[in-house]
């Protein structure tokens, strides 16, 4: 089907699934769970083909399991489909409401975007969380994966929108572009006036290709360059707490830790400690001149830092680490290399956490907790589409609300003006 083709099917679609009501679109998810559990063992064999040629290409370690589904992962999927389908509808909620001095009625109403185009990369759970939260929220969805996960996605897609055309949604609400060609997204991002909104989960990279390609208005959940700060008055027992999770958990992913900043005044206790637990767990160390003259001569290995690795989303196991005079240059660092995703502080002083929270610009910022908490689910907004670095007109995780749009709904008696 040419892309142009699908884009107008998706848009009819909307049309027909913006009226829907809440009902039929918590059965469609609760059918497209039940499909997945049916269907697992099919999905297991095309990712296994997605993960075999992977191999074979020299994907990291950290990308293979971004690719990877198992029982254990598609029942997560499927649960979260159905944490969806218990969630309020957000569409038609009536925001706030008043009447003007004529006696006008005015009401804010939540409504769906329409069309919405997800592009994703080497994550096939995407394909069915962003569905679902497009479903939820009733606005059609075009969904374009990224090649490293090309057979499971496209699996995927076929297996819940069977499931949502059985429940009694419009045939053409979920579509997938059947094509690994960049050519194909280019063309989609010029759609504007069948797509309503574009969302890109994935890295730096893709955001920048989709702002300077795309006619369509973009959200974009894109990278995360992650600090951990440790202030003076840092308990140092959980500063390697939350420094281990927030880099080791699960490396991956853009809520990970990339760099950590430690203040000099506990920099000589701290970093021989820290460093020899993440060098324990195989992380690749970066570091300044001042953390290497304090960790000595040992059997760790460091490397020294360059301004790169300071501005480098690892998504590995590889972290930079710096020492820094106090909160105010570990401000400046993170202005300087962040990309607004998360930012922790670890502190006993209930000023530097309320100078940090206040001056750090990012969608979520930590005081005394790792940055791994940054997730739709977590935060209680069931999945959520990916985690908005931009301002408008969402920021941190994309869930419910943050897919719709808004307006006006104005109730008179025969007024004119």
């Amino acid at each position: 089907m040419k892309t142009k083709e699908l884009a107008v099917q998706a848009k009819r679609a909307s049309r027909k699934l913006a009226t829907a009501n809440a009902a039929t679109k918590n059965r469609a998810l609760v059918a497209m769970a039940e499909a997945l559990e049916r269907r697992s063992a099919e999905i297991l064999v095309e990712n296994a083909d997605d993960i075999a040629e992977g191999r074979r290409k020299g994907l990291s370690a950290s990308l293979i399991d971004r690719l990877l589904l198992d029982e254990a992962r598609l029942h997560g999927i499927a649960a979260s489909l159905r944490d969806i389908a218990a969630l309020p509808d957000p569409v038609g909620e009536v925001i706030e409401g008043w009447r003007t001095p004529e006696g006008l009625q005015i009401e804010k109403v939540r409504v769906p975007f329409g069309v919405v185009a997800v592009v994703y990369e080497a994550r096939p759970n995407v394909t069915v969380d962003a569905a679902a939260l497009c479903i939820k929220t009733g606005n059609a969805v075009i969904l374009r994966g990224g090649s490293d996960a090309f057979r499971s996605n496209r699996i995927l897609a076929e297996v819940i929108t069977g499931a949502a055309i059985e429940a009694g949604l419009p045939a053409e609400c979920i579509q997938f572009v059947a094509s690994r060609d960049r050519g194909v997204l280019v063309e989609l991002l010029q759609l504007r006036d069948q797509i309503d909104l574009v969302i890109p989960r994935g890295g730096e990279a893709l955001k920048e290709f989709l702002l300077e390609h795309s006619k369509v208005p973009v959200i974009y959940a894109a990278g995360g360059n992650c600090h951990v700060y440790v202030d003076e008055t840092a308990d140092l027992k959980h500063a390697l707490d939350i420094t281990i999770n927030a880099k080791c958990q699960r490396p991956g992913v853009c809520n990970a830790a990339e760099s950590l900043l430690v203040h000099e005044a506990v920099a000589a206790e701290f970093l021989p400690v820290v460093v020899k637990a993440l060098d324990e767990r195989s992380v690749k160390l970066h570091v300044d001149a001042r953390t290497r003259e304090l960790v000595g001569e040992t059997d760790v290995k460091v490397l020294r830092a360059t301004e790169k690795h300071y501005a480098t989303e690892f998504l590995g196991l590889e972290m930079a680490i710096k020492v820094v005079a106090g909160l105010d240059e570990a401000i400046e660092h993170i202005a300087k290399y962040g990309t607004g995703h998360s930012e922790a502080i670890v502190t006993r002083d209930l000023e530097a956490s309320r100078r940090f929270a206040e001056g750090v610009d990012a969608a979520a910022v930590y005081i005394n907790a790792s940055t791994r908490f940054t997730d739709g689910g977590v935060f209680g907004f069931g999945a959520e589409i990916g985690i908005s670095t931009q301002k408008l007109h969402a920021r941190g995780p994309l869930a419910l609300r943050e897919l719709t749009a808004m307006k006006y709904v104005v109730t008179g008696r025969g007024h004119v003006r």
